[in-house]
């Protein structure tokens, strides 16, 4: 743990965030004071996306994006080329 007083840590902040982030913890005092600590924020675990775990449960037509063409066209008076 290490205390240093406010004016050095304005003066090193960046430094003293990555001390923190990497696990360490800083004291910042006040006329030898300890005011505040500055530790690493814990974050919450996120579960892990499953890829693939649809896999064969669905088939996606090889028309895909041409389906419904024509009726599109005729909604929006597009005639076919």
């Amino acid at each position: 743990m290490t205390t240093i007083n406010i004016h050095e840590a304005k003066t090193h902040l960046s430094r003293l965030i990555e001390t923190a982030a990497g696990g360490g913890t800083v004291v910042i005092a006040k006329a030898g004071k300890p005011i505040v600590k500055l530790t690493a924020v814990d974050t919450p675990s996120v579960p892990a996306r499953r890829l693939g775990f649809m896999a064969g449960q669905f088939h996606v037509p090889d028309d895909f994006d041409t389906m419904g063409q024509a009726e599109i066209e005729t909604l929006f008076g597009i005639t076919p080329a």
